[in-house]
């Protein structure tokens, strides 16, 4: 007698507790997640298992800068993945060198190594200042309070927050923190020891605290004449996200002497890839092969996969003219935000940022009546709100609201945004 084959079991969905659940039993808690359990994405939308549509201003926290499910990255990805998707740093491949030179085309000339994360790109400039110093014994990098440079522990030795380093002394040596924008405290903190300076074009974690151009000028001028690196961490503030390709060129701009400024070395991610994961760091000539063979490397850096997406990337920018959207959307964003922090006092402080790095101040949480009897900064409450109404941003300190969109963001979606954040602070004023 034939055997009959049994029918498949039924498709039970997955509901939100039962993903929930397999988080909590096999994936360590090191996150404080919302809430929200996302299955996929169009554009600059995203939709949970329930169907909720969420606009999302948020972008993956500044990494998904074509939007989600953009077929431009599925194409690039799928060409690259039927030829080559990985064959190790020990021979030459074309797409990490058109990438390099894409890069090194939008700063000066020098040169480029890929890796797989922001955190990754920072620890390859301390180890560049430490080569750089390392005959005279010097090795101490200068960096700003409030910074955010990683997690791993030289990270967390660089980052000027004590809320990173709990649990984790002692703490690497080598690192001390000045307060940001502030040139004379950093000349002050100059040792025999220092040999680089280290800081965030537009603080991120910080709270959207963006360097002005006094700073970045005289941080410039210091370093040559104290013949120190003065490094940048663009992995959140840069690629375009400003409007120019760094933002200290946006923030520099028209400001004499400010065409000349160029830092030593960059340390790029998040837009980068779009959502794959890489980074890389640029150093400017002389010092573009300090790191020489043997003296720095990764496996998956520079992958063939993730530099074809990356340069598919950058050739949609360029067509689209995103970085101008970035800026002209992101100006009205800002004066919108201004706006509704003159209606809506008692909940808004008011905008900070540039481009598509825009911040929304709230007042102090025990200010906002609707906010004050819970314990969760101001921050996380509105946040949760704006989710509620169906949008995604993210938390930035106790009381900053972080706006980092999709470079693709269109007018419609900015307003739609705005419209929710509104009547959020129309609800608590």
């Amino acid at each position: 007698m034939k055997d009959i084959v049994p029918p498949p079991p039924p498709i039970v969905r997955n509901e939100q507790a039962a993903i929930q659940a397999l988080f909590q039993q096999n994936v360590m808690p090191t996150y404080a997640r919302f809430d929200i359990v996302l299955s996929h994405g169009a554009g600059n939308y995203v939709y949970d298992i329930n169907g909720k549509r969420y606009l999302d201003l948020g972008g993956g926290i500044a990494v998904c800068c074509l939007g989600h499910a953009n077929p431009e990255i599925t194409d690039a990805l799928t060409k690259q993945a039927q030829k080559l998707v990985h064959i190790s740093n020990l021979y030459y491949n074309e797409p990490q060198g058109r990438l390099a030179a894409a890069l090194v085309k939008q700063l000066a000339p020098g040169k480029v190594f890929f890796c797989n994360s922001g955190a990754e790109a920072n620890e390859g400039l301390y180890k560049l200042a430490r080569k750089f110093g390392h005959d005279e014994g010097r090795f101490e990098i200068l960096t700003a309070v409030n910074s955010f440079h990683g997690r791993t522990l030289a990270g967390i030795a660089a980052t000027g927050q004590d809320k990173v380093k709990k649990g984790f002394e002692p703490m690497m040596s080598g690192f001390r923190h000045v307060p940001y924008n502030d040139l004379q405290a950093m000349r002050e903190a100059i040792s025999p020891a220092t040999v680089a300076i280290l800081i965030e074009g537009i603080q991120g974690e910080g709270g959207i605290a963006p360097a002005s151009a006094e700073y970045l000028l005289g941080l410039r001028q210091l370093c040559d004449e104290k013949k120190l690196l003065l490094m940048m961490d663009s992995v959140q503030c840069g690629h375009f996200r400003t409007g120019r390709f760094q933002s200290f060129q946006r923030t520099l701009e028209g400001v004499p002497g400010g065409e000349t400024f160029m830092p030593d070395a960059i340390s790029m991610a998040k837009s980068l890839g779009g959502g794959m994961p890489m980074g890389a760091f640029w150093v400017r000539e002389p010092h573009a092969e300090l790191l020489g063979p043997g003296t720095h490397g990764t496996t998956y850096g520079g992958t063939p996969l993730a530099c074809a997406v990356a340069l598919r990337i950058m050739e949609v920018i360029e067509r689209e003219n995103l970085a101008e959207n970035a800026r002209v959307l992101g100006d009205w964003l800002k004066s919108e935000i201004t706006r509704l922090a003159a209606k809506y006092p008692g909940v808004i402080k008011g905008g900070r940022g540039l481009g598509f790095m825009l911040g929304i101040e709230l007042v102090e949480r025990e200010k906002i009546p609707g906010f004050a009897a819970v314990e969760k900064t101001s921050s996380i409450q509105f946040v949760n709100r704006l989710h509620d109404a169906g949008v995604l941003t993210i938390p930035s300190g106790a009381q900053v609201v972080r706006l980092l969109p999709a470079l693709n963001l269109t007018r419609l979606q900015a307003e739609e945004g705005i419209k929710i954040i509104e009547s959020i602070a129309a609800s608590l004023s």
